[in-house]
């Protein structure tokens, strides 16, 4: 037991110093050892609990301090990721935003452009037909020329508009009829410069023929 003690006070304790002085014994007295060492167990036994309640309060200690510390990491990754959630959502709707406005602009300018052709397409249409319509009318029984007859045949080809009281859309559907039509006049003109050139072509082969033949003769 007094070795147990021993060596618990040698190693436990900071500044034990293990090499203590004898207390002197007076002389003519009788000693009693067993005092001594009772004495001596029940100081060693104190300093004992006092190194084993030191030790476990500095335990406790560092144990509330690596709670705190623990808690103090947690709270600011918690803080930190909290963080995170309000950022990526700011920069979500930023990139919706930024996604509205594109498609905002995009749509904007196809009708700007729409706008712009429709218009484009309405000068060319109405710079290419007379609203008025023209009549000539002939007195007696004077024969009309080739030049009166195709002008009555293009004033009674010649639509006039009527546009004033149509909307947006019925006003869109009516120059696209006339722009088909225009089409189809370009068409019929075409042709009709083709069979006047092949005409014209023939009668010069004819007409170089015939002086041909008659030099011949």
């Amino acid at each position: 037991k007094v070795a147990c003690t021993f060596f618990i006070l040698v190693f436990l304790r900071p500044n034990f110093v293990p090499g203590l002085a004898a207390p002197k014994i007076p002389d003519g007295e009788k000693v009693d050892f067993d005092d001594i060492q009772r004495k001596r167990m029940e100081k060693d036994l104190t300093e004992l609990q006092t190194l084993i309640e030191a030790h476990f309060e500095k335990r406790k200690k560092e144990e509330e301090e690596l709670i705190g510390l623990t808690q103090r990491i947690e709270k600011r990754r918690s803080e930190r990721a909290e963080e995170m959630k309000i950022r990526a959502e700011r920069e979500r709707e930023r990139q919706n935003k930024l996604a509205v406005s594109e498609e905002k602009a995009r749509k904007e300018e196809e009708e700007a452009k729409k706008r712009a052709d429709d218009d484009a397409r309405k000068k060319m249409i109405l710079s290419n037909l007379t609203f008025t319509g023209y009549r000539q009318t002939q007195s007696g029984t004077k024969k009309p020329t080739e030049r009166e007859k195709k002008r009555k045949i293009l004033n009674d080809r010649r639509k006039e508009l009527n546009i004033d009281h149509l909307k947006e859309d019925k006003l869109r559907e009516k120059a696209k009829d006339l722009w088909d039509w225009l089409r189809q006049l370009e068409a019929e003109k075409f042709e009709l410069q083709q069979k006047c050139t092949k005409q014209k072509y023939e009668v010069k082969c004819q007409q170089i023929l015939a002086v041909a033949a008659k030099d011949f003769l």
